[in-house]
């Protein structure tokens, strides 16, 4: 046999083993799909798959989530990948700026005041941080209610949303939690170098957070005056079960690392399979995400949105920083500050108990556990989560006592979001 031929052969067989293991973990996820499964085989006895298709079309074409933006800026992370952030400021007329034109400039007919020769104080900024498969545009509702009431910043993790591909894993290395809470800081640095800081983080945000404070403690000592977590957890995420049997949850975790890195190695072919599959998709979303079961369609349509948006090749490089992460011994660095721990008692990725388990280290947190709903709580039950997070805000002056919180702002579209 030819050098060639033997080199051929060996990658042939090397293809088979990695795509016989990729079988034996399809049947165990398939274990986790079977709920999914079952609804959407019910769902296409009573509706026709062209009709599912254009439903969703319509969803896309009418559903105004995710469509606020704020003034754009990019921020360099220590690996040089262009971080994506969006910022609403507080104007004058107490409308937030949207104008992606006036980036880093003040609005027209607006002064900087000054104090015998000095800048005013800088506002307090919220910082939002999202999580694993989502962007920036998962805070819709949150983003919607605090528009022109408060300083803002929302930005897309590395290799999601408008952020660039993390440069560090075309080196080969592998990314981390730490390394987000790295990208956190950049981002702090160039969006909101001064001023007091509110840090608000849902499920992968929240150990982001966890993160910087592990590496940054000097920072939110001197600079943070609240923190909520949403949805997350401190470590022992390789112990969740999804809901599973235990026979389910053990293969799954046997053989799901090696699967996602099989996929990931063929994304184009596993793209196409995603969009073949978009019903049984939308059952796993839907049963992973939500824990009610009359949530709004269009809102499940979005959640949909995000998900997808993410390449298959980033879930898989992500993946294995979760059952590394550890934080647990970070979480007193938030002891002095007032803290929302807030939770879905439903939550299959991140059980509730887990933000109990935080809470049980940081005693003077409120901690808040949400009847009816699953890891995407600021979406199916938005009103509870902004409430709870205006109340927060109101606490460290952030907002004032007398503001309508609930009422501002709007979820529909508005013209020039």
């Amino acid at each position: 046999m030819s050098e060639i031929g033997a080199g051929d052969a060996v990658t042939t067989a090397a293809t088979a083993v990695g795509w016989r293991r990729a079988g034996i973990a399809g049947a165990a996820i398939g274990v986790i799909a079977a709920g999914a499964a079952a609804g959407v085989a019910v769902e296409r006895l009573t509706v026709g798959r062209g009709m599912r298709r254009r439903a969703r079309l319509a969803l896309d074409a009418t559903g105004p989530y995710g469509s606020l933006r704020g003034l754009p800026g990019r921020a360099a992370a220590d690996d040089g990948t262009e971080l994506y952030y969006e910022v609403d400021e507080v104007e004058p007329d107490g409308a937030a700026g949207t104008d992606a034109g006036t980036a880093g400039a003040a609005a027209p007919g607006t002064r900087r005041r000054r104090l015998f020769g000095r800048k005013a104080p800088a506002p307090v900024t919220v910082v939002f941080s999202h999580g694993y498969c989502l962007n920036q545009d998962s805070w819709h509702f949150q983003r919607a209610a605090l528009r022109g009431l408060v300083r803002t910043v929302h930005w897309d993790q590395r290799s999601h949303g408008r952020s660039e591909r993390g440069r560090a894993h075309a080196q080969g290395v592998t990314v981390g939690i730490d390394q987000l809470g790295r990208d956190l800081k950049a981002v702090i640095d160039a969006a909101a170098p001064e001023g007091r800081l509110v840090l608000v983080g849902h499920s992968m945000g929240g150990m982001t957070m966890m993160a910087l404070a592990d590496q940054y403690p000097a920072l939110i000592r001197d600079r943070v005056a609240a923190i909520a977590l949403v949805g997350t957890s401190s470590g022992k995420l390789g112990e969740v079960d999804f809901g599973l049997p235990v026979a389910g949850v053990n293969a799954v975790r046997r053989v799901l690392p090696g699967v996602l890195r099989a996929l990931g190695s063929q994304a184009d072919l596993v793209e196409r399979g995603r969009r073949a599959t978009a019903d049984l998709f939308a059952g796993l979303i839907k049963r992973y995400s939500f824990g009610s079961r009359d949530v709004d369609p269009a809102v499940e349509r979005f959640a949909e949105r995000l998900i997808e948006s993410t390449p298959i090749d980033v879930v898989a490089e992500f993946y294995p920083a979760f059952t590394e992460h550890d934080k647990s011994g970070a979480l007193p660095a938030f002891r002095d500050v007032p803290v929302l721990i807030l939770a879905g008692d439903k939550d299959l990725v991140t059980p509730s108990s887990h933000s109990e388990t935080i809470a049980d280290q940081l005693p003077d947190a409120e901690l808040v556990i949400v009847p009816d709903a699953g890891h995407l709580v600021m979406l199916e039950h938005p009103e509870t989560v902004t409430d709870r997070l205006a109340d927060l805000l109101v606490r460290v002056g952030a907002v004032p006592a007398t503001a309508n919180v609930g009422g501002h702002g709007s979820t529909a579209q508005q013209p020039g979001d």
